[in-house]
C-alpha cells in the first residue's frame, strides 16, 4: 500500500506536490511555534525564578499579604537561625536571604546639595561572599556596563539608565533615602562601583544592588530579612518536590492565628 502511494505522488507531482509542500510547511510551523513558545516561557519562568520567587519563597504571614508595599515592618526575624534548620531538613535545596526596600535615591552636588533624585528600588544580596551564587544566578556580572562590582561595605551598584539621567559617574557618591524595620527615616549613602543593565524596564529606571550586611545596617534589620528563598541544587524547578517542601515546612513552621509566623509558596503559585 504504501509503496502504491509513493509511485502515485513520484508519477504525478502536478496533483502531489502541492499537497505534500502544505503539509510539510505546517507539521514545520507547528512544530517550530511549539518549541519557540516553550522556550519563551520557560525563560519567563526560569528568570521569575530568579529575581523574584525563587522555587519556594519563604515570607511572614503578614508581610505575604501586603507584600507589593514591600512592609519590611513585617520582615522575617531570627534569619540566620531558620536558615540553619532549612539546611538541615532540606539539604538538597540551597537558602538565601534578600531585602528590598524603597524610596528616593538623591545625587548631590559639590556642596552636599541635592542636584538630582529619582525613585528608586533597592535590592540587597549577597555581594560580597566571594563566589556567592546570587551574583550568578541574578547574571549581575554579565549585566555590568560601568565597573564592577562592590569590594567593600559601603559601595553599590546603579542601573545605568538613571546614572545617564543624573550624570552620575563611578566613585560619586548617592543617598537611598528609605525606612528601617521599626519605621524611623533611613538614609544610605554609597559609593558608586559599576552601573547595571538588565533590559528590565522597572529595574533600569532606579535599581540599585548592595550588599545585604549594608541594608541590615541602615534598615535596623540584623539577622533579618524581606524573605528566604530556597533554589533546588539541581538547578531545575520540580514541582512536585516543591509541593512536598512547602507542605512539610507550613505544617512545622507556619500557623493562621500568627501573623509573624513564616509562610511558604511555591513557584507553581
Amino acid at each position: 500500500m504504501i509503496k502504491f502511494l509513493f509511485k502515485g505522488i513520484i508519477r504525478d507531482k502536478t496533483r502531489s506536490l502541492l499537497p505534500v509542500i502544505v503539509v510539510a510547511l505546517g507539521v514545520f510551523l507547528t512544530v517550530f511555534m511549539s518549541g519557540f513558545f516553550r522556550g519563551v516561557f520557560n525563560d519567563m519562568v526560569e528568570l521569575n525564578a530568579k529575581f523574584t520567587t525563587g522555587h519556594v519563597k519563604i515570607l511572614t504571614r503578614a508581610y505575604a499579604e501586603n507584600e507589593n508595599q514591600v512592609p519590611n515592618d513585617l520582615a522575617l526575624i531570627d534569619v540566620k537561625d531558620l536558615i540553619k534548620e532549612l539546611n538541615i531538613e532540606y539539604p538538597d535545596m540551597e537558602w538565601v536571604e534578600r531585602i528590598h526596600t524603597g524610596g528616593l535615591l538623591d545625587v548631590p552636588d559639590e556642596s552636599g546639595e541635592t542636584r538630582a533624585q529619582g525613585q528608586a528600588i533597592g535590592t540587597a544580596v549577597d555581594l560580597l561572599t566571594p563566589g556567592s551564587s546570587e551574583i550568578e544566578r541574578m547574571n549581575i556580572q554579565k549585566s555590568i556596563v560601568k565597573g564592577g562590582l562592590p569590594k567593600q561595605l559601603g559601595e553599590a551598584m546603579i542601573s545605568d539608565d538613571f546614572a545617564e539621567r543624573f550624570g552620575v559617574s563611578l566613585g560619586d557618591e548617592v543617598t537611598l533615602f528609605s525606612s528601617t524595620m521599626n519605621g524611623s527615616m533611613a538614609f544610605m549613602t554609597f559609593k558608586v562601583s559599576g552601573t547595571l543593565r538588565f533590559g528590565s524596564t522597572i529595574l533600569d529606571r532606579g535599581a540599585i544592588f548592595m550588599d545585604i550586611s549594608d541594608a541590615q545596617l541602615a534598615l535596623d534589620m540584623e539577622n533579618a530579612a524581606s524573605e528566604v528563598l530556597g533554589y533546588f541544587k539541581t538547578g531545575s524547578y520540580d514541582d512536585i518536590k516543591a509541593q512536598q517542601v512547602e507542605n512539610s515546612f507550613n505544617t512545622k513552621y507556619s500557623h493562621e492565628d500568627d501573623e509573624f509566623s513564616p509562610l511558604m509558596t511555591r513557584l507553581e503559585e
